[in-house]
């Protein structure tokens, strides 16, 4: 149980950081909540601008190859270089909505399941970027609504999968719980923040999503792009029957789909909805594809995934 004012850093794994990764480094500077270290694990040293950061005090950088990188087991290698309560996961375009993000997310910790569970995990609320299309700003509203809400397994009859959905986009942490649960799981394909979220409902913690702690988080996916994440996001599940099994999803994307193609009628861009229907089009289909990738053919997974280091590294055992 958090108590008093923990300490937290801050984990961000980094590849080809721009301007918003500054734009983030600068609104954490501004934090009402003290921040202690900003760890970044940075993929490739080459492609870091020392120079550009050096003025930053409490930033302490990693270098890895693209080869070593893993969704889950470089965030643990993060967190190992971390003696705070609690730590904060960010991606490096993920840029504070404004000064209170971290304020925020530290009083997630003080709320409670219905039968006193303790949280493990507080994520934020991700806006969408000025740049950000209009479907994907109604994505947005319908994943990261303007409510709070915590989180328990009591919530799988109603929620389903979404009890598990949690986002490293922005998620603090329990030092002692992620301790206690062995951490992210590694090798991760993707998916490591909502893996780790199903196996805290299942030991009796609950999941906490703090709308009040915002980020400026979104992105503009061709069709491609989002039936390659989907892809390994099947992946990630079929991987886990532990967490998953029982719990489908395809009734979330139905969903997410209606509530979209009715915000976007309503708002008057109702010529919107045909590149919304092609756009699930593509997710399903990688979804569909994800679900089935053991009789896919090596060369085919490698076309499907956007995480073609995860199936390398895998070698024979996949």
């Amino acid at each position: 149980m958090i108590k008093g004012s923990p300490t937290i850093d801050i984990i961000i794994p980094a590849y080809k950081p721009g301007r918003k990764f500054s734009r983030l480094l600068a609104m954490l500077e501004k934090q009402t909540y003290p921040v202690g270290k900003i760890i970044v694990m940075n993929t490739e040293e080459r492609y870091w601008n020392k120079k550009s950061y050096e003025t930053i005090p409490n930033l302490e950088v990693h270098h890895i190859t693209k080869e070593e990188f893993d969704h889950g087991a470089t965030r643990n290698q993060g967190i190992l270089y971390s003696c705070a309560d609690l730590f904060l996961c960010m991606t490096d375009d993920a840029v504070p909505a404004d000064s209170r993000l971290v304020e925020r997310l530290v009083e997630g910790f003080s709320r409670r399941g219905p039968e006193g569970e303790a949280p493990a995990m507080v994520y934020a609320r991700q806006l969408p970027d000025k740049e950000c299309g209009r479907i994907e700003q109604c994505t947005r509203r319908f994943n990261y609504p303007g409510e709070s809400r915590v989180k328990t397994r009591a919530d799988l009859p109603s929620l389903g999968i979404k009890t598990y959905f949690a986002s490293n986009v922005c998620c603090a942490y329990d030092r002692k719980v992620y301790d206690k649960l062995g951490g992210f799981i590694q090798p991760a394909i993707f998916n490591e923040d909502m893996i780790f979220a199903g196996g805290v409902i299942k030991a009796g913690y609950c999941v906490v999503y703090q709308a009040e702690a915002r980020v400026i988080h979104s992105h503009n996916y061709s069709g491609l792009q989002q039936f390659r994440r989907n892809f390994d996001l099947a992946v990630s599940q079929v991987d886990h029957p532990e967490v998953f099994a029982g719990v489908p999803s395809e009734g979330e994307g139905i969903r997410l789909v209606k509530r979209t193609a009715t915000d976007l009628v309503r708002q008057g861009y109702p010529w919107l909805v045909f590149g919304l229907v092609l756009k699930s089009g593509w997710k399903y289909m990688g979804y569909f594809a994800g679900r089935h990738y053991a009789m896919l053919p090596g060369a085919i997974r490698m076309k499907c995934t956007m995480n073609r280091g995860y199936w390398e590294k895998a070698g024979d055992k996949r």
